[in-house]
This record gives structure tokens, C-alpha cells and sequence, in this order.
């Protein structure tokens, strides 16, 4: 099975999306909410419907720009949500993305990409980052297998992926996930050296 364009376009025409809960999980929503700059440049990878950057925007973050493979999920966000701006919308392969943030958030991403690609995943990840920049959100927190997505790991597996690029801030047991994920998230903010 190819994690390609065509595969996430099927999810989302067959409305196989149970990853999806309808608005910012309470995570994101949380941190965001700690955010006081509103003027910072943040990327949200594999945004699916984007309700982070629905939230954002509504909370008057005026540089928030999403990156997603799959057409039909961001065809579906700019119908929910007309106001966002065209020109931060963008479809395309995350790894072939360019420009420069302050924040990237994690939500669903990391866990849905091909786990061979979990170095390149870091390496872009810092590549995009401007000095100082953070990375923060939830990763899975359950064995690795090969079936998925998701995909999980532990802690242990991903600070030898972000150990030399970043600066771990905090990755630890997330104490306000939803129903359905308490137990199995960790929460990280890292800090690109």
C-alpha cells in the first residue's frame, strides 16, 4: 500500500476519516491558546480539514499557512471556511514544501507517513523552521507495527530522530488528550538548534 496522493484523495471521497473529530483536539487547542504573538509564521503539515487553522485564524493569527497531498481535504476546508486566505493554502508533498515558520503543529501527521520516513520527516522539519523556531503537538505513543496508519513509537525512537536537530523541550505523557487517544499521545515542543 502506497501512503500517496491518490490513497489520502480515496480517504477522504469514501469519508474514511477517523482521525478526524471535528474541531482542534483539546491538546492543540490548549497550546494554542498559550500563543500571545499573533504576527508569528506557523505551518500546519497534512492538515487534513485544518480545524487548527480555522481556530487560529478566527483567534486573529494572521500568517497561518496548510500543507496537505490530498485535494479533496482542502477543497473541503475552503468551502467550511471561505474567509481563509487562498494564497496559505497549499497542495502539495510536504517534503517538497519551502518557506520558513516560527511554529509548525503536529496533529496526525507524523503517525500517517510511511515510518521509513521518519528521519526525512526531522530533517524537513528543521529545514522549515527559522532559528529558534518550535515544532509542538502530539505524537502516538504505542508499539510500532506495520500495520496502519497510524503508526505509532515511543519517546525513546523519537528523540534519536529529533535529539541532533532540536532542542527537546518537553516530550511527555499528554495529560488532556480526547477519549479516545488518553494513554496513547505524547506531548512535545521542540526546539530547533
Amino acid at each position: 500500500m502506497e501512503l500517496d496522493k491518490d490513497f489520502w484523495n480515496t480517504r477522504y471521497a469514501e469519508n474514511q476519516t477517523g482521525w478526524d473529530v471535528g474541531a482542534p483536539t483539546t491538546p492543540l487547542k490548549e497550546f494554542i491558546d498559550t500563543l500571545e504573538d499573533k504576527s508569528i509564521r506557523i505551518l500546519i503539515p497534512g492538515c487534513g480539514n485544518a480545524y487548527e487553522a480555522e481556530y487560529l485564524h478566527e483567534q486573529g493569527f494572521g500568517n497561518v499557512s496548510v500543507i496537505d497531498i490530498a485535494p479533496l481535504a482542502l477543497e473541503g476546508f475552503k468551502k467550511r471556511a471561505p474567509h481563509f486566505p487562498a494564497d496559505h493554502l497549499f497542495c502539495g508533498d510536504f517534503f517538497e514544501h519551502e518557506g520558513q515558520y516560527d511554529l509548525i503543529l503536529e496533529q496526525t501527521f507524523f503517525c500517517a507517513l510511511d515510518p521509513k520516513l521518519r528521519s526525512d520527516y526531522a530533517q524537513k522539519m528543521h529545514e522549515l523552521l527559522a532559528p529558534n523556531g518550535k515544532l509542538a503537538g502530539v505524537l502516538f505513543c504505542f508499539e510500532l507495527t506495520a500495520e496502519g496508519p497510524p503508526f505509532g513509537g515511543s519517546a525513546k525512537e523519537y528523540e534519536g530522530y529529533f535529539g541532533g536537530l532540536f532542542r527537546i523541550e518537553q516530550m511527555s505523557p499528554c495529560m488532556n488528550s480526547i477519549a479516545p487517544r488518553l494513554g496513547r499521545e505524547l506531548w512535545v515542543e521542540l526546539e530547533r538548534m
